[in-house]
């Protein structure tokens, strides 16, 4: 084991980390922000307004990340249109079209955790906020959407998870990420273990410490919850007591 190259490589994997982790939170804030209105017009009855998300969903979930990025990076460009608009000095760049690719995906399966997590609100809920007069907005704002999120937080931990080993991608379309850094320094030393042995180690602490951070907020918000599944495992243990 060289662990000079590893400390040598350091800054590089450095500048590396800083370009994951920057596409990574700003995938997810674009995501999170437009899965709300989505997930909601995912579970509402009227057909115009869920199907067209269910079809975004369902195409975004059905082909795999690697190739919405090459489609969005190199696809784009055959397109005269688009080359003449007003987005083309923004799709020709590869920060924007890996951020536009990642959180493209991303709002279509965190549409979907949260649409899963509004369909499973108890009945009683909904009846006892209609009964104190709370309606439309108010009802969604109040009541449905704070006890969705809540309970979409095991989901959306795995989804934060699976989105910060997909960043590994992004050296596909020229930036210099974390596993670009790995292949580069391979590539100059053709040391496999130093290299990507580093971005292994870095990928696994990112993953423990967000894993962490989830559990917490589990612990925190879902504490009713668990409160809940310890008193149904004690009901029948006193039952066989008496």
């Amino acid at each position: 084991m060289d662990w000079d190259l590893i400390r040598q490589s350091l800054p590089d994997f450095a500048g590396g980390l800083q370009v994951c982790l920057l596409l990574l939170f700003l995938s997810l804030g674009t995501g999170f922000v437009l899965s709300l209105p989505l997930a909601m017009a995912r579970v509402s009855s009227r057909r115009w307004l869920s199907w067209p998300v269910w079809a975004f969903t369902y195409v975004l979930r059905g082909t795999p990340l690697l190739v919405q990025l090459f489609i969005v990076y190199y696809g784009f460009a055959q397109f005269e249109g688009l080359r003449n608009s007003a987005l083309w000095p923004l799709l020709r760049e590869a920060w924007f079209c890996a951020w536009l690719a990642f959180a493209l995906n991303t709002t279509a399966y965190t549409t979907e955790i949260f649409a899963g997590a509004l369909r499973a609100t108890p009945q009683g809920e909904v009846e006892a906020a209609r009964a104190y007069g709370l309606s439309g907005v108010k009802l969604y704002t109040r009541i449905l959407l704070p006890g969705a999120l809540r309970r979409a937080l095991p989901q959306y931990s795995n989804e934060v998870v699976g989105m910060l080993h997909a960043t590994a991608i992004v050296s596909t379309v020229t930036l210099v990420d974390v596993t670009r850094v790995a292949r580069d320094v391979y590539a100059n030393h053709l040391l496999p273990v130093e290299a990507f042995g580093t971005a292994a180690v870095i990928y696994f602490t990112l993953t423990f410490a967000l894993v962490g951070a989830f559990k917490l907020l589990e612990r925190r918000f879902l504490r009713h919850l668990h409160a809940e599944r310890r008193q149904a495992v004690a009901q029948p243990s006193l039952s066989q007591a008496h």
